[in-house]
C-alpha cells in the first residue's frame, strides 16, 4: 500500500494532513446533477487510502445510517492515512427510488462500474464515482444490506483477482468486519463497484449488514463497530483508542461461492417459507407463488444444495424476479473440490456476478 501524507481533495473540497472537512460534491449527469455528500479525513500521521460508500441502493438505511455516525466518529489526529466517506453514493435511487434501479433511467449503478462518462445518466454517475473516489484509494469498502424488500444474512464479499499478494490482502480485510461467513467471486468481472476496484488492483469488498432496510441503532452500531475493526486491521486507526471496541476475538470465518439464485416462474403472491441464513438440500420447498384469480399454487424448489443468504419478502412477483440466492461451500483445494464445479447448473457451479450486490 502507498503511504500519503499530502493533502486530499475531491472537487472544491479538500482537507489538509490532520483535518476533516465535511460538504457536498456536485457531479454533472449529463442531463442533470446530483450533489454528494462526503466526508474527507486527512490523517496526521502518513498511512493508506481507504474509501467507503454506502446508499449505492435505495432502501438500504443501515450503511448510509452507519457511513453518516463513521463521517461524525472519526478523528484526523487519531487516523494514519485518508479517509473518503460518501454516506449516499446515488442520490436519485436514495431519495426518490427506494430501489436497486435509479428512478432516472431505470439503471442499477452496481451493474455498471467503472461507468461511462458519456452514457446514461447512471452510468455517468458510476464513472464519477470511480474516477473520483475509487481510483486512487488502496482499499475499497462498499456498505450494503437487504433491502426493503429482502432479508439477508449478514456476509462480506469480495472477488478473486489471481493476484496472490492482493487476494491475501483483501482475504484478511474480509476477515477483519468480526462477520463469519465471506463469499468469494472466483473472477473479478462484472460491473459491481468491488469487482471494478479489484481489476484495478485496489483491495475492495462488499459488506452486506442488516435486512428489510432495517435503520435500528443497534444495527447501525453494529455496523459502525466492524468497519472500526477493519480500519485497526489496516493499521487506519491504532488498536486502542476511543473508536470502538478492542480485545474482541474475530469469529472463525467460513468461506463460500456462489451457487445458484431462485427465480420466479410466475405471477401472483409470494408466499416464502425460509429465512435467510437456512441451510437447503437440492430440491427443497423453500415457498409458493400464489395466483390471486384463482389461487393456483406454482411449488418454488431448491436446483441447489447450500446456504441461504438473502431472499425476497415482498408479496408480488412476477416471471424472472428473483426469489433467493444460494451459496456453497469453497473448498480451496482443486484436488478435493468437484469435477463439474465450474459447470452452470450442476454441482455447487457459482452463479457470478453476485447476485445482490
Amino acid at each position: 500500500m502507498t503511504t500519503v501524507t499530502k493533502a486530499l481533495s475531491v472537487g472544491a473540497l479538500r482537507a489538509e494532513p490532520g483535518t476533516k472537512t465535511r460538504g457536498s460534491v456536485r457531479a454533472d449527469l449529463g442531463t442533470l446533477t446530483v450533489d454528494l455528500p462526503l466526508t474527507l479525513v486527512n490523517g496526521a500521521r502518513p498511512g493508506p487510502r481507504v474509501t467507503i460508500t454506502a446508499g449505492v441502493h435505495g432502501g438500504e438505511f443501515t450503511p448510509v445510517d452507519a457511513a453518516a455516525r463513521l463521517a461524525t466518529l472519526l478523528d484526523p489526529d487519531e487516523v494514519r492515512g485518508q479517509v473518503i466517506i460518501c454516506p449516499v453514493a446515488n442520490p436519485p435511487a436514495v431519495y426518490d427510488g427506494r430501489l436497486n434501479v435509479s428512478p432516472v433511467d431505470g439503471v442499477n449503478i452496481n451493474r455498471v462500474f467503472p461507468g461511462d462518462p458519456d452514457g446514461s445518466p447512471t452510468e455517468r454517475l458510476a464513472s464519477w464515482l470511480f474516477a473520483h473516489l475509487v481510483d486512487g484509494a488502496d482499499v475499497y469498502i462498499d456498505l450494503h444490506c437487504g433491502g426493503i424488500d429482502q432479508v439477508l444474512r449478514d456476509f462480506v464479499g469480495y472477488r478473486l483477482t489471481g493476484a496472490p499478494d492482493l487476494d491475501g490482502a483483501t482475504a484478511e480485510l474480509a476477515g477483519s468486519f468480526g462477520i463469519e461467513d465471506v463469499i468469494l467471486g472466483l473472477e473479478a468481472d462484472g460491473g459491481n463497484s468491488h469487482a471494478a476496484a479489484a481489476r484495478r488492483g485496489i483491495s475492495a469488498v462488499l459488506v452486506e449488514v442488516g435486512e428489510l432496510g432495517q435503520r435500528d441503532g443497534a444495527t447501525a452500531d453494529r455496523r459502525v463497530d466492524g468497519v472500526l475493526q477493519a480500519l485497526r486491521h489496516l493499521s487506519v486507526l491504532a488498536p486502542t483508542g476511543q473508536n470502538g471496541p478492542t480485545g474482541t476475538t474475530a469469529p472463525a470465518v467460513r468461506e463460500w461461492v456462489w451457487a445458484a439464485g431462485v427465480t420466479a416462474e410466475a405471477t401472483g403472491l409470494w408466499y416464502p417459507e425460509f429465512s435467510a441464513g437456512d441451510d437447503v438440500a437440492e430440491g427443497d420447498l423453500i415457498g409458493r407463488i400464489i395466483d390471486p384469480a384463482d389461487g393456483a399454487e406454482h411449488e418454488v424448489h431448491t436446483p441447489v444444495g447450500g446456504r441461504l443468504f438473502y431472499g425476497m419478502h415482498g408479496l408480488t412477483v412476477a416471471p424472472g424476479h428473483e426469489l433467493a440466492a444460494i451459496a456453497a461451500p469453497w473448498d480451496p483445494d482443486p484436488a478435493t473440490r468437484p469435477a463439474d464445479f465450474r459447470t452452470p447448473g450442476v454441482g455447487v457451479a457459482p452463479a457470478e456476478p453476485d447476485p445482490h450486490a
